[in-house]
């Protein structure tokens, strides 16, 4: 299962993790992915959506119905 956001596309990113004798090694930094359900009623339905945090957030702000649209404008299937 991939670590991304169908919402807002956030991915892991890598970097440097650096120890107290400044030795440099590779890391990932993962994006906070949480399986949450809705009842979307404009098709009388629940969905299940892989989102970030930051994405249920958003879904707060915007509403389920926009956040779909934004979904399947991106050419993810829901």
């Amino acid at each position: 299962m991939s670590r991304r956001c169908q919402l807002t596309g956030a991915e892991p990113v890598f970097g440097k993790r650096v120890s107290h004798s400044h030795r440099r090694t590779s890391r990932r930094f993962d994006p906070n992915i949480q399986t949450k359900r809705y009842w979307l009623p404009g098709e009388n339905r629940h969905v299940r959506l892989r989102l970030s945090a930051r994405a249920i957030k958003t879904i707060d702000k915007i509403g389920i119905e926009a956040a779909v649209a934004r979904i399947r404008a991106r050419g993810e299937k829901v």
